[in-house]
């Protein structure tokens, strides 16, 4: 089966995504229902009622109809190269009052507001970093490995210290390089030694050259749809972010929202995949051309079963006090960031791991 969707939950509005990935393959529309047809058979079909965003990968041919019918149903389509890298997004009119996205616009040009939100959304990419390194330290047997990472979670502390006096936007944006430098200086020490097939030596990511590299850019990549779904879902303009400089086509409020979740959703999902045995070589292909690292087909099966899984375990958000499916967490930071903008709330919360 190459298209996997997550158990509806209507009630917590998370809804499904739909991920094609077989090569060749044609997907149409009949009578409201998505059907996935090759080589003359339909061998898939879902009600559109189903759905709530449709993510493509590689060379799957998609008809205009249903292309309509989809934006007609506000239902985000994007397209992805087979690595999962982002090629472009088919949306409908844009949601929410114009006023919403004024309000981000005159935040973003508010340097007090928007120095605030950016410290905010940084210490907690750092809290959920520390998070991750400090589970791992307690779940090593070594303790050699378990010194190196409390003494990796302690120097994140010290940074979260520093960036509590800072003012200015750009040095907190060196700050998040120097820290994302000393969690991955330490992140190969949470994979298990029986795991002979991955290692881990440095962040790479056009192309990833190593099996890790490949998890961690295509993880990052369909999280960054989900959140760019979240942003949509409530009218704010995924493109305008704060920590994340504006670019033209990069979706720089939906990376805000990737770094929250980062280190404790797509990170601690690779480990648990490598970890468990759930990954292996086999389900890599190495290129001799630009010496990339990709998943295959059979690998990226195994990873987006995994994804949609997690989205719905349960976990506490710290604001709240209560339990959600973690695949809901974007879509609540979108609309408390809206909250925020309105002035309907002081801060904006970001999200930490309790």
């Amino acid at each position: 089966m190459e298209i996997f969707s997550g158990g509806v939950n209507l009630e917590n509005n998370i809804g499904n995504t739909l991920y094609l990935q077989r090569e060749g393959s044609y997907v149409h529309m009949q009578n409201d229902t998505i059907c996935v047809e090759q080589d003359s058979k339909i061998y898939f079909r879902m009600p559109l009622h189903n759905l709530d965003s449709v993510v493509v990968l590689g060379n799957v041919l998609v008809s205009q109809p249903l292309l309509s019918r989809l934006v007609e149903l506000n239902i985000d389509v994007s397209f992805h190269h087979i690595n999962g890298g982002f090629r472009y997004r088919i949306t409908g009119p844009l949601n929410g009052n114009i006023l919403l996205r004024l309000a981000q616009f005159e935040a973003h040009n508010d340097k007090s507001k928007a120095t605030e939100i950016t410290k905010r959304i940084l210490a907690s990419k750092i809290r959920n970093s520390r998070y991750v390194l400090s589970r791992g330290s307690r779940d090593v047997p070594d303790d050699s490995i378990s010194t190196e990472l409390k003494n990796a979670s302690e120097a994140l502390g010290s940074m979260l210290g520093t960036l509590e006096t800072m003012t200015d936007i750009d040095s907190m944006r060196g700050l998040e390089g120097s820290a994302a430098s000393v969690y991955f200086k330490v992140f190969d020490y949470l994979i298990s030694s029986r795991c002979k097939d991955f290692s881990f030596n440095t962040r790479s990511r056009r192309p990833p050259r190593d099996r890790v590299n490949a998890l961690l850019s295509f993880a990052y990549t369909i999280a960054t749809s989900d959140c760019i779904s979240a942003c949509n879902s409530v009218g704010l303009d995924y493109q305008l972010g704060f920590l994340h400089v504006p670019r033209p086509g990069r979706p720089s409020l939906a990376l805000d929202f990737v770094e929250e979740i980062r280190s404790v959703f797509a990170d601690r999902l690779v480990l648990s995949l490598i970890n468990l045995r759930q990954l292996f070589a086999e389900h890599f292909d190495e290129r001799e051309i630009g010496g990339s690292v990709l998943l295959n087909e059979e690998g990226r099966k195994v990873f987006l079963r995994a994804y949609q899984s997690r989205k719905y375990d349960e976990i506490t958000h710290p604001l709240f006090d209560k339990s959600i499916p973690f695949g809901l967490v974007p879509h609540v930071q979108a609309r408390l960031m809206a909250r925020h903008l309105r002035s309907e709330i002081p801060f904006y919360e970001p999200f930490v791991m309790k």
